[in-house]
């Protein structure tokens, strides 16, 4: 890409500067050719969503999807389809295949984690930090199981983004369940079993304000929709504390 496609793509969101900017800048690179600059600021809006805050939230799920993906050292297609699906519900055919193709380009890239996460951290909200985690998870457990060296990655992204580590066990749990129905519905509200009545109350309030689907409607029909899985699971977390420890 020439010097005024790279200043065209910096400012179409925080996405595009730092360490995210350096990876996604490469994979643009082979999918937007023209030596027009406004021809690629229209086609990357197009492809990535009308608002800054969406285009930011789907180029860093293709870059933290890749490096969930290599994890384990073998990229399955159950998870390359899983990320197709996502696009695809957003964005249509063509540009869910472009989005997969860019995929495979950053699979193929070696960038600092740290960085990545970091920078996500500083710029990204925090109600989409958390539902960017729930996709993560949802990325690692598409084949069925979510390996250690998933979860490591995972959390070493959770950690570098900023989030809380009550957060983190929370959305984990909707994923990896190592313990039984009643010890994970307190993982999920992020309380501790031994908790009083009214601090459970209080988790659930906490948690059932952090991951309201209302907070995330602007990056797209599929985020919604998995934010609202996220809360229906909260919920049902709550009601099976509430049932057995008989409180209103």
């Amino acid at each position: 890409m020439g010097f005024f496609t790279k200043l065209i793509l910096t400012g179409l969101g925080w996405a595009f500067g730092g360490p995210i900017g350096g990876i996604i800048g490469f994979a643009l690179g082979s999918l937007f050719s023209s030596s027009s600059p406004f021809v690629i600021r229209s086609e990357v809006n197009e492809h990535f969503g009308d608002t800054s805050e969406k285009r930011d939230f789907n180029v860093t799920l293709l870059v933290l999807s890749a490096a969930v993906m290599k994890a384990d050292g073998n990229v399955k297609k159950s998870e390359l389809d899983y990320v197709k699906r996502f696009f695809l519900q957003n964005f249509g055919q063509e540009n869910a295949e472009r989005s997969i193709k860019m995929l495979r380009d950053i699979l193929d890239q070696d960038y600092d984690l740290y960085e990545v996460s970091r920078q996500v951290g500083r710029y990204m909200q925090y109600s989409s930090r958390l539902q960017l985690l729930h996709y993560l998870f949802g990325i690692a457990a598409a084949d069925g199981d979510v390996s250690k060296p998933e979860i490591d990655v995972i959390h070493t992204i959770a950690l570098n983004m900023g989030l809380y580590d009550s957060d983190y066990e929370s959305i984990k749990s909707m994923f990896v369940r190592e313990i039984n129905a009643s010890e994970n519905a307190y993982k999920i509200l992020g309380v501790d079993p031994s908790a009083s009545d009214e601090e459970v109350k209080k988790a659930y309030r906490e948690m059932a304000k952090k991951n309201h689907p209302d907070l995330v409607s602007s990056l797209g029909d599929e985020v919604r929709q998995a934010a609202e899985k996220k809360f229906q699971e909260i919920n049902e977390a709550y009601e099976l504390i509430k049932k057995q420890r008989g409180m209103s």
